[in-house]
């Protein structure tokens, strides 16, 4: 398990590829790998990874499967790129942003970036089959980074997040640009709520749903509209 809190940004110092595998060699700044060991399990840009060898202070190599390699940006990467890192979480430890898996639900498009001298908004693009868990004041996951979602279109499917200088400082974001694209995992608590609630939905509505929800398009609405989901504690 992650905490979403990033530790710091390593570079990518080599790259290996074999069928239906990369193995990546990072580059961590000083202090980061202490009483790290092979097994031991690492964010990459919200990527559970897997330490293979140590080989040195500062260095370890992490292999990526193909379908990991497919379903997120690991798979795009080349030599010199930077990623925020974040090891797991210890027992006991205080959770300052919320649990992650290291396991990413999709990649996002850098849709638009604002920046000014105190404030830097993105927003990013959301599909279709993940709008219903991506709420205004709720919690995500980008590229390991836990942050809170500050506006949403999901008819348009986006969603923008506002970043502080210190955010900016101490992780990759600063670097994004419009095109780019982003890993993302979202709040399994909301998850699990929404898909409670349309299954709800679903067995109290039972053959009248297709009608509602044909009465609903007409009006350029859909149920989703109407899942109101509470924020949940961190």
């Amino acid at each position: 398990m992650f905490t979403g809190i990033i530790q710091a940004v390593a570079s990518i110092a080599a790259l290996h590829d074999q069928e239906g595998l990369r193995t990546f060699t990072m580059e961590f700044p000083e202090g980061f790998c202490q009483d790290l060991a092979i097994g031991a399990s690492v964010s990459h840009d919200g990527v559970c990874l897997t330490v293979t060898e140590l080989l040195s202070p500062t260095r370890a190599t992490f292999d990526v499967m193909l379908q990991s390699l497919n379903i997120t940006t690991l798979g795009r990467y080349q030599v010199g790129d930077v990623l925020n890192v974040e090891r797991a979480a210890r027992d006991g430890a205080e959770i300052g942003g919320h649990p992650l898996s290291g396991h990413v639900d999709f990649t996002a498009p850098v849709l638009e970036v604002l920046s000014t001298e105190t404030n830097h908004k993105i927003r990013f693009g959301i599909p279709e089959a993940f709008r219903p868990y991506v709420f205004a004041k709720g919690y995500i996951a980008i590229n390991g980074a836990s942050l809170t979602v500050a506006e949403v279109d999901r008819k348009q499917g986006w969603f923008e997040v506002w970043l502080i200088p210190e955010t900016l400082r101490m992780t990759v974001f600063g670097h994004k640009r419009v095109g780019d694209e982003v890993n993302i995992e979202i709040e399994r608590s909301t998850q699990v709520v929404v898909d409670t609630v349309r299954e709800t939905v679903q067995a109290s509505l039972g053959r009248l749903q297709p009608v509602l929800e044909a009465l609903l398009q007409e009006k350029g609405l859909n149920l989703d509209d109407f899942v109101d989901v509470p924020k949940l504690p961190k």
